[in-house]
């Protein structure tokens, strides 16, 4: 199934015609100054036509347009200045430190741009160069630039830089901004007003945006700094359309088809209730209504649940998955790890203790004769609930009849393998859990098909985590309080970053830290280790040990950031935490805290760049992860957040998720409005926009958040 499911066979054959080469589709050769060596580094960066070089944005811009002269700057003043080398020196500081000095002058003054320690670039500046630079001014003999900014200019390009904003574009070392401006140049000048409007105009003139090729033009080389931001918003604002519009047809499609429809009365109500041996939150019970309205309709569900960790995702889970089987379907409910799917396994096992619920364990180390049997009775039908991890969706393990998934932590799968766990029935209903919170802004992108439930409360009695950031010089005292709460009766986890030590980096490993804390810091207690390299049986029985209270500290790697439940535990200890994403130090902190007694969590950090700092203070303000997720995706950014190419979605050219939100929001709005108008974008004003869909997409829609 590709995108051409969502259009009408009719749209499918126009949508797949030949369509005669227009301008903006030459090879990129055709430019001026373009010839075969240039087109192939070109191609390394994406670059194989016209049109991809017009769409090939800068990263950055230079304000060239307040250039001051050398006797107008003052000292402390950030200042940018034009001039021409007169001299050039390099002598020692007492310090021993090596000085370069390029003296810069103009028609008003000299100035001496000045770097430490930097002798290489002497070869960089020869007599007579054109140069801009840009820092803060000082006065040491005489006036001078400190380790400034500068750019060398070309004689034919002076003119075009001066008074100017100028593009920087992200490069590889085998071509210079130079070259590039002037290739591009060409390509705005030529082609610019080639590059087809595709919005509608009602859209255009709602959302007041320029026309293209006004944006084209003047993202690349604005002439006022009002025109870079007009024409930054309206390409911005094409690419989100294009994506959400992909996002709103998925939607449909999904909606168009024929699910399940379970009847999920009083009587089947009671029964699950009767299961559960505690009250609900009104979060759990809100989220339960809008699941139970789902699998009543008609249409299939595809619903992201969304929880903190301890919040009770588990439990709504399995009401969805009793409404299922008390329907006469089979579910499968599939987690990352073999140590989260046997906990899932273990947990379910005990809340339908006193049903007759037929619920099978499969996983990769699975007994060869056991799994025979197990897959047996799951084709035949004998088995309602099959808890596992990826060994679910191996061929041979066939489903009677399938009619909920359950995907528990789903970014940590590809979306191939939700695909065919999906795909062994005929149109299963699709519930997909994640105890790591994804900021509203990556949820319209990443999740924008799902309909989205929140477990925002908290079951009672439980009080949130303190978090303390531990600095090296009192490790000791933090050593001393974890002894403090094993006198306690209590337990403790220790995270690292490694399994071992590595010559290329400058870490502690779980493995060597496990004998010295045994070792030295902590002769009397009894010492556990747990990593990944480990056998699942050797894993399963240092854990239950853990559990069962035969070790007091667990020596671990982040193989216990999800799922791992010891209500004992009151202590967490993240080593190295500067090298841990926000998201992931948080999980990690949701390992605790799961019992009625305060729980402490202690970041050992010695963090040296601002972001891994501000971590570490966020960790310590606030426990509320959609918070910390927001942080985390302002510090880190959407790829790196979440994976987000395993999601099918395509590389944004231009778009900021967070900084373009509201920008966002607009595109959404107006994208879901014209596929509710035109569900199949047949009229013909809309062609365009359905061939850019097409052409953006292709056949990854169907991967997308399934």
């Amino acid at each position: 199934m590709t995108l051409t499911r969502y259009f009408s066979p009719l749209i499918t054959q126009s949508a797949t015609k030949k369509i005669s080469q227009s301008a903006l589709h030459q090879s990129v050769q055709y430019l001026k100054g373009v010839g075969p060596k240039r087109s192939e580094i070109l191609g390394k960066l994406g670059i194989h036509t016209i049109r991809d070089m017009l769409l090939y944005f800068p990263r950055d811009y230079k304000d060239r347009t307040r250039i001051q002269k050398i006797s107008e700057v003052k000292t402390g003043a950030e200042i940018t200045l034009q001039g021409k080398v007169i001299g050039v020196q390099t002598r020692m500081a007492r310090s021993r430190k090596s000085i370069l000095e390029v003296f810069v002058g103009d028609e008003t003054g000299t100035i001496a741009a000045t770097w430490f320690n930097q002798p290489f670039l002497k070869n960089k500046f020869h007599i007579g160069d054109t140069v801009f630079l840009h820092g803060k001014a000082g006065a040491y003999k005489y006036l001078q630039l400190l380790s400034p900014e500068y750019e060398i200019i070309q004689e034919d390009e002076i003119d075009v830089k001066k008074g100017s904003i100028v593009p920087v574009y992200p490069l590889t070392e085998h071509m210079s901004q130079t070259h590039f401006r002037k290739i591009m140049k060409e390509a705005v000048y030529q082609f610019a007003g080639h590059v087809e409007e595709l919005l509608p105009k009602e859209i255009v003139s709602k959302n007041q945006l320029v026309s293209v090729n006004d944006a084209v033009g003047n993202i690349h080389f604005p002439e006022t700094f009002e025109r870079l931001k007009n024409a930054r918003c309206r390409l911005v604002y094409e690419e989100l359309f294009i994506l959400e519009l992909a996002m709103a047809l998925r939607r449909r499609g999904i909606k168009e088809e024929a699910g399940i429809s379970f009847k999920i009365g009083i009587n089947v109500d009671t029964h699950i209730r009767n299961l559960i041996p505690f009250t609900l939150t009104k979060a759990q019970e809100r989220v339960i209504h809008e699941i139970k309205d789902d699998m009543r309709s008609n249409k299939p569900m595809n619903r992201l649940l969304q929880g903190d960790v301890g919040s009770g995702k588990t439990v709504v889970a399995i009401y969805a998955v009793l409404a299922a089987i008390a329907n006469g379907y089979q579910t499968a409910f599939m987690a990352p790890t073999e140590i989260l799917a046997k906990q899932h396994f273990l947990t379910i096992q005990r809340y339908l203790e006193h049903s007759h619920v037929r619920v099978r364990l499969l996983t990769g180390d699975s007994n060869s004769r056991q799994k025979k049997d197990d897959l047996d009775q799951i084709k035949a039908g004998q088995v309602d609930l099959v808890v596992g991890t990826h060994a679910i969706i191996e061929e041979i393990v066939q489903f009677k009849q399938l009619g909920l998934v359950v995907i528990d932590e789903q970014h940590k799968f590809g979306v191939v393998q939700r695909l065919k766990l999906k795909k062994k029935g005929g149109c299963p209903d699709v519930l997909i859990m994640t105890a790591t919170p994804i900021p509203r802004t990556l949820s319209l992108t990443l999740f924008g098909d799902l309909d989205v439930s929140i477990l925002d409360e908290m079951p009672p009695g439980r009080s949130p985590v303190k978090t303390i950031w531990v600095m090296k010089d009192r490790e000791k005292d933090a050593y001393d309080f974890i002894k403090g709460e094993i006198a306690k009766g209590r337990q403790a986890f220790m995270v690292y970053p490694l399994i071992d030590e590595s010559e290329a980096f400058d870490l502690k490993s779980a493995v060597t830290e496990a004998k010295r804390l045994q070792r030295d810091v902590f002769p009397t207690l009894r010492v556990g280790l747990l990593h990944g390299q480990m056998k699942p049986a050797e894993k399963d029985r240092i854990m239950t040990d853990f559990k069962e209270k035969r070790y007091d500290i667990l020596v671990s790697t982040v193989i216990i950031e999800v799922g791992i439940d010891i209500p004992n535990a009151t202590v967490m200890v993240i080593v190295h935490a500067e090298r841990f994403g926000l998201s992931q130090l948080h999980q990690l902190r949701g390992r605790i805290g799961r019992g009625s007694e305060q729980s402490y969590c202690m970041l050992f950090g010695n963090p040296t760049s601002y972001v891994s700092s501000e971590r570490l203070k966020i960790m310590t303000r606030t426990s509320d992860g959609f918070k910390i997720a927001e942080m985390d995706f302002r510090l880190r950014g959407p790829g790196e957040f979440f994976g987000t190419r395993q999601h099918g979605l395509p590389e944004l050219k231009i778009s900021d998720l967070m900084k373009d939100f509201p920008i966002l929001k607009k595109a959404r709005d107006d994208a879901f409005e014209l596929v509710s108008q035109d569900p199949q974008l047949t009229i013909n004003t809309h062609y365009k926009i359905r061939q850019r869909v097409l052409e953006t997409f292709k056949d990854r829609l169907e991967l997308m958040n399934v």
